[in-house]
This record gives structure tokens, C-alpha cells and sequence, in this order.
């Protein structure tokens, strides 16, 4: 590694000294080159390269580019650039390489060594990265269209640009963008073809070497990528994005005939090709200028088409009655009334023409909810207030779960002071969400704090804060702090802040632990079933009274038949007793395993050890100590029951069908030769 740094350090000093000897850097300057160049040398031939240490590297090297320019122009020195520059340069473009090369991912580090390559106009080189960087990030477009954008206007290559979009093309067949900017190129090249033969010809210069076609003069390539595009594009907003680019060049009426043709017969129910119809009639003026013409005609001819703008998007909304289609048909009737204009009697037009228009949508119920507070404003600036209310309760009424529409309504109350301001609140109120009504209260307490009593706004904060969420909770109590220290001084926010916010804090801690209790007693079954636990049949037979203890194989023989000898109970009584048992085992069999386990669990409190001494005599055998759910959830019981000494293996595990073989504890001679060592 050592080496490598060393030879590079001398690779530097033919430059160096050239930069010593023509004056643009002292002795103590070359020394202290040399010093950062074999610090950064070192940094970049690690073992673990790390891309900081590149750019560190080359950002340098472009310093000290710029630096020996500004030296260049301030002593006037323009020579021995071939050995001091070039040196340079195809040692930053080398750097660049290495880093492209071993972060080939980092599209930012490939755009910063195109961006140098353009500084410092290194067009071969630019050629190179174009076709390394697009081998490896062909998935981004942008890119495609930056190398031939390049290729066209820089390097004047129509052909080299047109190949780059084909190329493109073949790895993104249905990209919008990339045939709009193949379409832009293609008529480029046709203007510029006819700018170039205009002046040949004006300058009576033979044409036999340049050979011009008609087709391409005339945009018939731009034409032949509409219509491959339009076959797998679909969608009114690339037909229009094409259809401007194309009313760029003044060459083209055909080719926008043809697009409009299209757009009118396969879009006709889009509102975007009524909004382009409507708009259209803008642009088709009167033969005279506007600038040669007097005032008051300028002003005729505006709202003439103005009008016939209007006629059009009338038709657009009787042929397509929706909400996107009356939005354009308001968006440019303001757009219009926005216009600064002179005349007073066009601007009176535009305004009845908006109002009249978003009446009109409003009563179709097609008007969006965005657009009703831009109606207010108008109807405000216009000073009719009245209206303004009207379409203000109307709108809530339409949306009055929309927080914004509420606010809307509230802001144009308390701007015209009206004095339904608080029955509007509580409306609002009603109506909302809990979740999303900060803004509502935040809207009411800052008009009560300017409208309303101490009293009367002090408990508004306090409604406020078990109204919110804790989430939103927090902005109120902010907010009720902050008045609290206005209207009373510190003392007074001491006492909320240690009264007040506590007790309004547990409230919502217990509010929302009742919420959660709530939510898992609706997610259990409504009908549930209580396990009522009873001792085994043994138990109950051993507890039967007449019965002598003396006799247990009469006792074994009673359960399955009464006995004969025994007068006291009766062949009926036995009966009774056998199906009794036989029932209550049907209705422990019957329940889920759940409310088994369930069962279980509520008796882990007993004391098995002194249940587990008393064994002998105990009314339940083996297979209930070993039932599941005891010996699973009681740590005290599994303990014992592991620990002592009448511990049964066979009421826990089932024993093997067949014993392992046991395994021989000393190794024969000869095996493992290598055990000893």
C-alpha cells in the first residue's frame, strides 16, 4: 500500500513544480499539498474504504482546481495548462471512477460527476459516465431523458439523442414522461432543420450536401410517437400534455388538429377536455392586436370570450354533471374575477358570474366542500353577510360531521358578531367527533376569553378538558394555564395546576380504564356458563348414607348394581343415584375446554400439601392429581409434586414400550487412539 501512495505522490510532483516555478504557489504551499494529498492517499487505500473518505478527496482536489483558476486571472497566467489542469482533472475523474465503481447504487454520486464533467467541459468523458451509469440505473427515466437531453442540445446529435429514447423505451414501454420529452425532441429537430435550410436559402447557398426531408420538416416524426405512445397510454392528461408541448411550435396545426380529434372522441365525459374546450376560446381573438386597439374594445373583446367560455362550460355541466366537472367551471371563474383589470363594469361581471356559479353548483348538491369556504370569502369581501350565513348553515347541514365546515361556519358568526355564536358551538359539538374537535374548542375558548365572563370562560377550559381526548387534552391545558396566568397572576396557576389538572388527569385515567372495561365485557359471550364443581362418583357413593365401610367390595359392587341384602335403600333410590351421577358427568363433559381450565384455575388457592398427606384416604385417585391445568399454572404445586418423595412417575409419563439400550462406560482397546492425547 505504501508503494501505491508513494508512486502517486510522485506522479504529482511534475505539477507541482510547474506550479512552484510559474508562480501560482510558494515552496511552503507545495509542501502543504503534499501533506493533505498523502494524508488523503492513505484514507482511500484502506481495507475498509468508506465513501467519505472519496469525496473528502475529491472535493479537494476541486478546491484546488478553483483556486489555481482565481490565481490564473488575478496574475493574467493562461499557459501550461496540459501539465497543471489536465493533470488534475483526470485525477478527479479517476477518483470518481473508483467510488461509481464501488458504490454503484449512489445515483447522487454518479449526478455529481456528471455535474463536473459539465463544469468543466469534458464532453468524451461525459459520454463515458452516460453509458456506465445508464448500464446500471436504466430503471430511472429521468435519467434517459437527461443523457439525451444532453446529447441533442450540447452535443447536437439528433441521432445519438433519438437512440438514447428508443433504448429507453424498450426497458419503460408505458412511461408518460418519456414519450412527451421523445415527442419534444422530435419537433426540436424538425425546427431546427428549418431554421438551418431558411438561412442556407437566404443565403442562396446550393442544397445538394444537405438533405432535408420533408417528412421531418413537417413533424411527421413527432406524429409517428403520438400515435405509437396514444396506443399504449391512456388517460386525457398525457393527450394534453402533449397537445401543449405541440402548441410550442408554430409548424404544427395539423398534428394539434389530430390530438384535439382524438381527445374530443375518446374523452368526451372527462371534465379536463371540457376545461381545454372551454379555455380554447380564450385564445381565438379578434384579427386586430390588442395592443392597436382602444380601451373600451379591449374590454368587449375580453368578456366576449369570456362569455363564450362560460357557453361552453354551461354545456360541459348538463352533458357531465359532477363535482370534478362544476370545480373547473368555478376554478376559472375565479381565476378570471382574480385578474387585475381597469374596468370596473368587467370586474362587477366576473363577480356575478362566480356567485352565480356557485349558486348554481350548490343547489345541484355538486359543489365540493373546499370550494364553500372560498364562496364565503367572496360573499364577505362583497359585504353580503346575510348570503354569507345562509350558505355557511347550509354547508354544515350538508357536511356536519366535517370539523372544517364547523369552523368555517363559527369563524363567519364571530366575524359578524352574531348572537347564535354559542348555540353554534354547542351544534358543533353534537354533531363532531370527540376525536377531532380540538380545533372547535381551541375556536371557542379564544372567543369566550374576548366575548364572555371570568366565570363562564373558566368553566369552558375546564368542559374542554374532560371533553378532548388526553391526547388533545394537553394543547387545553396549555392553553387553560396560560389564560389562568393572565387573568390571575402565578398564585392562581399554582392552585389549577396542583388542584385542577390532578384531579382532571385521574378522571381521565379512570374514564379510560372504564372505556377498556367496557370493550372486553362486549368482546365476551352474553350467555355464560358457570362450572359448579362436584366430587367423583366414588366420593358420593363412599358418602351415602346405610352404606358399611366394612364392606368395600359390596361398595365396588354398588356401582353398577344395587345390592340386595341392604333393606335401608331401595332398587329406586339406587337408580336415582346412578343417573344423578350420570347427568352431572354428561354437563362436565358437555363444557368447552376453556371454562374446564377456567374451573381449574379458581381452585389453585387450596393447600395440596396437606391434601397430598392425607392421600391414603382421599376421595380422588391418581388421574385427578395429574389433571392439566393445576399442575400447569401452580408453581407451588408443580414444585412438590416434582420434590417429594412419594412422587409416581406413572401418573405422569407414560412408560416406553421398549427399555434403551444401555451404554458401556469404558472404550475397548484400539478405539480413539487419540483420546490420551
Amino acid at each position: 500500500m505504501a508503494e501505491r501512495i508513494e508512486q502517486r505522490l510522485e506522479d504529482r510532483v511534475a505539477e507541482l513544480e510547474q506550479l512552484e516555478r510559474v508562480g501560482l504557489f510558494s515552496r511552503t504551499e507545495i509542501r502543504a499539498v503534499l501533506r493533505k494529498a498523502s494524508a488523503l492517499e492513505y484514507k482511500i487505500q484502506r481495507r475498509a474504504l468508506r465513501k467519505e473518505d472519496f469525496i473528502n478527496y475529491i472535493q479537494y482536489e476541486i478546491n484546488l482546481l478553483e483556486l489555481i483558476k482565481k490565481r490564473r486571472a488575478r496574475i493574467g497566467y493562461s499557459f501550461k495548462k496540459e501539465e497543471i489542469e489536465h493533470s488534475i482533472l483526470h485525477r478527479v475523474h479517476s477518483l470518481f471512477n473508483r467510488a461509481t465503481g464501488k458504490w454503484k447504487d449512489d445515483v447522487q454520486l454518479w449526478l455529481s460527476h456528471v455535474a463536473f464533467c459539465k463544469q468543466w467541459n469534458a464532453k468524451h468523458q461525459l459520454s463515458k459516465v452516460f453509458s456506465t451509469m445508464l448500464a446500471i440505473h436504466s430503471n430511472k427515466p429521468a435519467l434517459w431523458i437527461m443523457a439525451a437531453k444532453w446529447e441533442m442540445e450540447t452535443r447536437l446529435s439528433s441521432e445519438s439523442a433519438r437512440h438514447l429514447f428508443l433504448r429507453a423505451l424498450r426497458f419503460h414501454p408505458e412511461c408518460p414522461k418519456l414519450y412527451q420529452e421523445y415527442f419534444r425532441m422530435e419537433l426540436m429537430n424538425a425546427e431546427k432543420q428549418r431554421k438551418e435550410k431558411k438561412e442556407f436559402e437566404k443565403a442562396k447557398m446550393d442544397l445538394g450536401e444537405f438533405n432535408y426531408s420533408e417528412e421531418i420538416l413537417n413533424g411527421e416524426m413527432a406524429r409517428i410517437v403520438y400515435r405509437d405512445a396514444t396506443q399504449k397510454i391512456k388517460g386525457v392528461e398525457f393527450q394534453l400534455a402533449v397537445l401543449s408541448i405541440a402548441k410550442l411550435f408554430d409548424f404544427t396545426q395539423d398534428l394539434q388538429k389530430e390530438i384535439l380529434e382524438n381527445l374530443q372522441a375518446s374523452y368526451a365525459d372527462d371534465p379536463l377536455t371540457w376545461d381545454h374546450m372551454a379555455r380554447r376560446e380564450l385564445d381565438l381573438g379578434s384579427l386586430q392586436p390588442p395592443e392597436q386597439a382602444p380601451k373600451q374594445r379591449k374590454v368587449a373583446e375580453v368578456a366576449r370570450r369570456e362569455e363564450r367560455c362560460c357557453a361552453v362550460f354551461d354545456e360541459a355541466v348538463a352533458a357531465v354533471p359532477t363535482e370534478d366537472m362544476w370545480k373547473c367551471y368555478i376554478t376559472f371563474c375565479l381565476e378570471r374575477y382574480n385578474r387585475k383589470t381597469n374596468s370596473e363594469e368587467l370586474k362587477q361581471k366576473r363577480l356575478e358570474r362566480t356567485l352565480s356559479v356557485f349558486n348554481k353548483a350548490h343547489e345541484c348538491n355538486l359543489l365540493p366542500e373546499a370550494l364553500y369556504k372560498q364562496w364565503l370569502q367572496l360573499l364577505l369581501e362583497s359585504s353580503l353577510s346575510e348570503k354569507a350565513v345562509e350558505v355557511a348553515e347550509a354547508a354544515t347541514r350538508r357536511f356536519s360531521v366535517s370539523v372544517d365546515v364547523w369552523q368555517m361556519r363559527l369563524q363567519v358568526l364571530i366575524q359578524l358578531k352574531r348572537e347564535d355564536v354559542t348555540q353554534c358551538f354547542e351544534e358543533a359539538i353534537k354533531h363532531v367527533k370527540s376525536k377531532g374537535t380540538l380545533a372547535l374548542w381551541t375556536l371557542w375558548v379564544e372567543w369566550s376569553e374576548g366575548t364572555n365572563s371570568k366565570e363562564d370562560t373558566e368553566a369552558l377550559y375546564q368542559r374542554s378538558l374532560r371533553a378532548t381526548t388526553p391526547a388533545e387534552s394537553v394543547t387545553m391545558k396549555e392553553m387553560y394555564l396560560d389564560w389562568t396566568y393572565r387573568s390571575g397572576g402565578y398564585k392562581k396557576v399554582k392552585k389549577v395546576f396542583t388542584r385542577k389538572m390532578i384531579q382532571i388527569e385521574k378522571e381521565q385515567v379512570m374514564a379510560g380504564a372504564a372505556d377498556t372495561t367496557n370493550r372486553e365485557e362486549k368482546q365476551l359471550p352474553k350467555k355464560r356458563e358457570t362450572v359448579i364443581w362436584k366430587p367423583r362418583k366414588e366420593c358420593l357413593l363412599d358418602n351415602i348414607p346405610n352404606v358399611p365401610d366394612s364392606k368395600p367390595e359390596e361398595s365396588e359392587a354398588s356401582d353398577t348394581s344395587p345390592s340386595e341384602d341392604d333393606e335401608s335403600v331401595s332398587p329406586d333410590d339406587w337408580y336415582k343415584v346412578h343417573s344423578y351421577l350420570d347427568e352431572e358427568d354428561d354437563e362436565v363433559s358437555s363444557l368447552p375446554d376453556s371454562l374446564k381450565l377456567q374451573n381449574a384455575a379458581e381452585h389453585e388457592v387450596e393447600d395440596w400439601d396437606k391434601e397430598l398427606e392425607e392421600f391414603a384416604c382421599s376421595p380422588y385417585d391418581a388421574d385427578d392429581l395429574s389433571w392439566g391445568s393445576f399442575q400447569e399454572n401452580n408453581v407451588l404445586a408443580s414444585y412438590v409434586w416434582k420434590e417429594d418423595w412419594f412422587y409416581q412417575p406413572g401418573c405422569h409419563h407414560t412408560a416406553c414400550f421398549v427399555s434403551p439400550p444401555r451404554v458401556r462406560g469404558e472404550v475397548e482397546s484400539g478405539q480413539f487412539d487419540d483420546a490420551d492425547e
